[in-house]
């Protein structure tokens, strides 16, 4: 029963792993002959990053000990550190993953820019 808790972070890890990346950019005006191979380049490039690195490690961390501490100060126990330690670990690691998704659209915008599309968003 316990491995169930881990769930949640493999769905929320597994369903971000392409997001972002597979943004399609609002175009200002007709696209051009190379639009279609840009963007798959754009996508490819923003998807050549990660969605769990180093920085994810950290903030599951802050939030494993925010949780336990919130739950310390306000229950005034230590009855349920562990669960809510978990509840700071998930919340993180979504924060996160929410975090890497938009950088993704960010890098596919950035990069369509870059390559002379007129991308308004």
């Amino acid at each position: 029963m316990k491995y169930f808790a881990f769930l949640p972070v493999v769905l929320i890890v597994a369903a971000c792993e392409n997001s972002g990346a597979s943004y399609s950019p609002i175009v200002d005006g007709a696209t051009g002959p190379s639009y279609q191979s840009d963007l798959a380049e754009c996508q490819a490039l923003a998807a050549s990053k990660p969605i769990v690195d180093g920085d994810t490690t950290g903030a599951v961390a802050v939030g494993v000990a925010g949780g336990a501490a919130t739950s310390a100060i306000i229950n005034d126990s230590s009855d349920d550190l562990g669960r809510a330690a978990a509840v700071g670990a998930l919340a993180a690691l979504t924060a996160d993953a929410v975090s890497k998704t938009e950088a993704r659209k960010n890098i596919v915008i950035n990069c369509m820019r870059g390559r002379g599309h007129n991308v308004i968003g």
